[in-house]
């Protein structure tokens, strides 16, 4: 099926929010919000709950009017079209399937009310129960179909009309984590095959690093970062990214030298920092940040001298968790460290309780300034 991309071919972003502010019974939620979206990304938003991400959503879809602020769609302000008027679908948790229509007539009821002929309509949503891998439910009820059909349906059917942009509001939040992985894919795969401009709202950050192009991560009310998956977690802007995405090993330590790496000493040993955020001043105290996957165990040398990112601690525990193995080792002062290793990797046999050498490389220390928040 070819789809409609027309005005997103010459518009220079699929959505565009300019300074959006949105309260609720004087509450602000949305502080002079700004984003930009590009025709055929997959954009997944983050954040804690109550950060404004179904805000966002519902402000994109026209289900709320900012109180400030503009909103475009493939270059056209629609800031006060109503939500039938704006070239937009969502897909929500809730499939909201007709139960007396069957799975092609759900489909095709979008083309329906638009006034397509009954051949034209019924010729599309094949298509798109085709797209989505369900050519033999066509006839089937809702009720007959498992959640995950039940969502390529939804699916299918919010891809009807060809909007220029589909929202996906925690669309994968009543499903199991065996279908929800298979959903993932699905979705990945629908998205990539038509092109299409997707932005997707979830709480699961395994969902989001799975599927989008780039994450925005939302904290109340606003964005704090915006970039790549990988970028996003290898090199959080902040000290609040770093601690809501992911795991991570942190201690605090004072700022000695700035350089390449910075030095820094903390309570354990000194410390060689890839990155060092601007507002850390040299005698600083900073909060630094490790992730699992960068730090490693190894068995402690005797007489083996200390250096930069070399700690001397216990192993307390190691448990293998699905492909990962993750241990825990803690130094003589309480600061505990965890280590992420899959298990294909070589990785050191270590009894419970072993001495053992922390690990990490310069480049996977970063140090911010410490926020309380945080």
């Amino acid at each position: 099926m070819a789809f409609a991309q027309t005005a997103l071919d010459t518009a220079p972003y699929a959505v565009s929010l300019e300074g959006i502010r949105k309260s609720y019974e004087g509450r602000e939620v949305l502080s002079g919000l700004t984003l930009a979206v590009r025709p055929g990304e997959f954009l997944a938003i983050v954040g804690a709950s109550g950060s404004g991400k179904t805000t966002v959503m519902r402000i994109i879809g026209g289900f709320e009017a900012p109180d400030a602020g503009r909103v475009s769609i493939a270059g056209e302000d629609v800031t006060a079209l109503p939500a039938e008027r704006r070239h937009v679908n969502t897909v929500f948790q809730s499939y909201a399937l007709f139960p007396h229509l069957n799975v092609l007539d759900n489909v095709a009821y979008g083309p329906r009310m638009q006034g397509a002929s009954r051949s034209a309509r019924y010729a599309k949503a094949r298509q798109l129960l085709d797209l989505v891998h369900l050519p033999d439910a066509a006839l089937l009820r809702p009720h007959e179909l498992s959640g995950g059909m039940q969502q390529r349906v939804a699916l299918a059917r919010a891809l009807a009309n060809e909007p220029a942009v589909l929202l996906l509001d925690e669309p994968l939040g009543a499903l199991d984590r065996k279908l929800r992985d298979e959903m993932q894919r699905e979705l990945r795969r629908v998205q990539s095959e038509l092109g299409a401009t997707f932005i997707y709202v979830t709480h699961d950050q395994d969902e989001a690093f799975g599927m989008a192009d780039r994450l925005a991560v939302m904290r109340e009310g606003r964005f704090e970062q915006l970039g790549t998956p990988a970028n996003v977690y290898d090199a959080p802007a902040n000290a609040w990214v770093a601690l809501f995405l992911g795991s991570a090993n942190t201690f605090r330590a004072r700022l000695d030298r700035r350089g390449q790496p910075a030095a820094l000493t903390a309570d354990f040993g000194a410390i060689a920092a890839g990155y060092v955020a601007t507002e850390v001043g040299d005698g600083d105290r900073a909060l630094v940040v490790i992730r699992p996957e960068a730090t490693t165990f190894e068995p402690a040398l005797p007489g083996a001298a200390p250096g930069p990112n070399r700690v001397p601690a216990r192993l307390v525990d190691s448990v293998a968790i699905g492909p990962s193995i993750r241990r825990r080792a803690v130094t003589a002062g309480g600061q505990a460290f965890e280590a992420i290793a899959q298990r294909g990797e070589t990785v050191a046999q270590l009894e419970q309780g072993a001495a053992v050498t922390v690990s990490f490389p310069p480049a996977a220390v970063r140090a911010y300034g410490d926020e309380p928040t945080a």
